[in-house]
């Protein structure tokens, strides 16, 4: 079980935020896109050639930065297990987009998988079980943000480096990289199924 409701996390985020940064839980926009701009700095350079499926998609924000930024990926897939963030993602993106539960369903293939922040509310289990998925949905590498650090939380799921490190080692991923050094209490990690 997650630590706290899912859909209750969000559904009362939405109401009371709109479809914004803390809409979906997000403490501002600014956050949001320091975390957006990692991700696209860890993605290559022609990422128009490649597929991106966006695990936790919410509302599509990340697809809509990367137009801004005009690095559109050559096909976008958000997944969310939500219908209410499938609702607005398709709207707003015009993509395919899935309602998945990424712990349990059969995911789409897709060069990249990425994460933003929607590890942040699993269990540890469960967290494990989301990267394994998307790492063995992606032909090329899986990207995430997670909270950061030793805190226990009962609301939040912190990982340290360790155990990134571990189920990098577990995964039989072929090449890890970290950057920790953009936000306090937060990380992002690359794991490439190819040393490239």
């Amino acid at each position: 079980m997650p630590k706290i409701d899912n859909k209750t996390f969000y559904s009362t985020a939405i109401e009371k935020y709109g479809i914004t940064a803390k809409g979906v839980n997000w403490h501002s926009k600014e956050s949001q896109k320091m975390r957006f701009d990692i991700i696209l700095e860890m993605l290559p350079d022609k990422i128009s050639s490649y597929s991106i499926a966006d695990a936790g998609c919410g509302f599509g924000d990340l697809y809509l930065y990367m137009l801004k930024k005009k690095k559109a990926p050559k096909e976008y897939i958000g997944i969310d297990s939500l219908s209410d963030m499938y609702s607005i993602a398709s709207d707003r993106t015009g993509c395919e987009i899935v309602i998945a539960d990424i712990c349990a369903d059969e995911l789409p293939m897709a060069d990249y998988y990425v994460c933003s922040g929607a590890m942040n509310v699993l269990e540890e289990f469960e967290t494990h079980l989301f990267v394994r998925n998307c790492f063995n949905a992606c032909r090329v590498g899986f990207i995430f943000n997670v909270l950061h650090g030793e805190k226990k939380s009962e609301t939040y799921n912190y990982l340290t480096t360790p155990q990134i490190e571990q189920m990098a080692k577990e995964l039989g991923v072929k090449k890890v990289i970290l950057r920790d050094n953009y936000m306090q209490d937060d990380i992002t990690a690359l794991f490439l199924k190819e040393t490239l």
